[in-house]
């Protein structure tokens, strides 16, 4: 029996052979029966639909049929996902939740094997995924690559267990993610002869015009914390084939406002040739990833949206298989329920737990830079009160936490700056990638009052000071809700006013402290274990 029979009739924007033609779109069970042209004059554009290239899914902190209910209404018909963040909470486990979970939604997910779980051994996960994991996962349909090899040092050393998940990938024909940042030369030769075939970390032109000659795919990435599109959108005009877009991290406020439609219409703003620009958001991923989804030719999924204009580009509809997904910027996906998992074993901490003995004159202090995922490394003189060294709020040195939640540790300490607390403490269980508790505050109540907070729901994110406290509960692997993603995107909103409140200038608080506990992006970082020198690979002391 045939399925419904849909037609569609606008200017097909057809970009594997750069025409654009009035026509009308014949749509049955699912897919494109076909496409005919006509002289009729359409106000509006039916082109593919928009893909994300790298996405965390997640950093939005919904649960994949959440994500989508947010990302339809803006043209995203699929997601190139790493799972890696609840990989490192649950392992194997984690991975197929959210196989499970985006089975449940129209849009298409294309989940990769977490390849660095944990992401490196100077820090604690709830959870190991070595070449035996990678191989179930890697013969599975369900995964379609290998994702960001992070471990670059492993790589160009040649370890074996790095090795070996980069030869499983190539055993089951299945592309792997890149990962290096400030990767050159001799070095990048290795990591890219390795197999290595795409990167979103790269942090100059000139570097991804090497990478670009050495056949790498460059990610234009734009997400909550990261943002390079300024850095790399040109080009595009030039290495069409060797761009695509991603968010990589993108928090629900945000996924409300946009998605990849916004570096859409940006790229198209500044007059880059429209054609190339949708190959990097509608072609480049399909090719590169080999993903079922409709590339708008006969015999295609139907996967594709329609637009107003290319000057406006505002989504009026998104189709994905025989289905309209979204209307007029409101998704037409119901909320549903998610089942709750989580991995939480930390106990509730006493001020006195981060206090600070000095131990020199020197004090090495983590830069965070707004809008970025690396940092700097400082040194400056310690403020020092009965032989503890303490937060200084007048040249903005506050103190950072990292707290053990798979077991109960003591606290890792140091300091940073560049979050301009005034008073109070911020504190969340989404610190990439091992997802322990990280907090920076003002004073150790302050710190201990928010790290506590998080604990007694088993994952969150809060904002304390003497007169307030606020959590947004996060009980699934203690990085996502259940809750409906309007709702979750307006009390992330809430929570970042109130860090700005408490002195906060950061453009997204919150997902720059989840990054402070990343090692593997340079300069200096803050795990578990201990402060981290990211370009030596290795502990760093605090004192100097």
């Amino acid at each position: 029996m045939s399925g419904p029979i849909q037609r569609i009739s606008g200017n097909i924007v057809d970009v594997l052979h750069s025409t654009i033609y009035p026509g009308t779109i014949e749509v049955r069970e699912g897919r494109i029966a076909s496409i005919e042209r006509d002289r009729k004059s359409y106000q509006t554009f039916i082109l593919p639909g928009l893909i994300d290239a790298h996405v965390h899914i997640e950093s939005s902190m919904l649960v994949p049929s959440e994500f989508a209910r947010l990302a339809v209404a803006h043209g995203t018909v699929a997601t190139v996902s790493d799972p890696h963040e609840i990989a490192n909470v649950l392992g194997i486990d984690g991975v197929n939740y959210m196989i499970e979970n985006g089975k449940t939604t129209p849009l298409k997910f294309y989940f990769g094997a977490p390849s660095c779980v944990p992401a490196t051994p100077f820090e604690t996960s709830g959870a190991r995924i070595g070449p035996e994991e990678v191989d179930v996962l890697l013969k599975s349909p369900d995964i379609h690559y290998l994702a960001e090899m992070m471990n670059f040092p492993g790589v160009i050393n040649g370890d074996p267990e790095v090795m070996a998940k980069i030869a499983l990938a190539a055993k089951y024909g299945k592309p792997v993610d890149g990962h290096a940042p400030g990767l050159k030369g001799a070095d990048l030769e290795r990591y890219v002869a390795a197999g290595i075939s795409t990167d979103h970390e790269t942090l100059t032109r000139e570097e991804a015009l090497e990478k670009i000659g050495l056949g790498m795919k460059i990610m234009i990435r734009e997400g909550s914390a990261a943002k390079d599109f300024d850095t790399f959108v040109g080009l595009i005009e030039e290495y069409p084939d060797q761009c695509m877009f991603c968010s990589d991290d993108r928090h629900p406020d945000d996924l409300v406002a946009g998605h990849i439609n916004d570096l859409v219409r940006r790229a198209l703003a500044r007059g880059i040739d429209r054609m190339k620009v949708l190959r990097c958001a509608c072609v480049n991923p399909v090719r590169h990833y080999r993903l079922d989804v409709g590339l708008l030719q006969e015999g295609c999924h139907a996967d594709f949206i329609e637009v107003d204009s290319f000057e406006d580009f505002n989504v009026l509809r998104t189709f994905i298989d025989d289905r309209v997904v979204a209307e007029g910027g409101r998704t037409l996906l119901p909320h549903g329920a998610a089942r709750l998992v989580n991995n939480f074993k930390a106990r509730k901490k006493r001020a006195s737990d981060f206090a600070v003995k000095v131990e020199g004159d020197s004090l090495r202090v983590i830069q965070a830079l707004d809008g970025q995922l690396f940092t700097d490394s400082l040194s400056l003189p310690p403020k020092v009160s009965a032989g503890n060294v303490i937060a200084d709020t007048e040249r903005d040195v506050l103190k950072i936490t990292v707290v053990n939640r798979y077991q109960d540790a003591p606290p890792a300490v140091g300091f940073v700056r560049g979050f301009g607390l005034r008073r109070g403490a911020v504190a969340s269980s989404v610190a990439h990638d091992s997802h322990n508790i990280i907090a920076v505050g003002v004073t150790d109540d302050d710190i201990c009052r928010a790290v506590n907070l998080v604990i007694e729901h088993r994952g969150g994110m809060a904002a304390v000071s003497e007169d307030m406290h606020s959590i947004l509960p996060l009980p699934i692997a203690g990085i996502m809700t259940d809750q409906d993603g309007f709702e979750v995107a307006r009390r992330y909103s809430e929570l970042t006013r109130l860090a700005r409140q408490l002195g906060s200038t950061l453009a997204a608080p919150f997902m720059t402290l989840s990054f402070m506990a990343l090692p593997v992006i340079p300069r200096l970082k803050l795990t578990d274990k201990g402060l981290f020198d990211g370009d030596r690979f290795e502990f760093a002391r605090l004192f100097l």
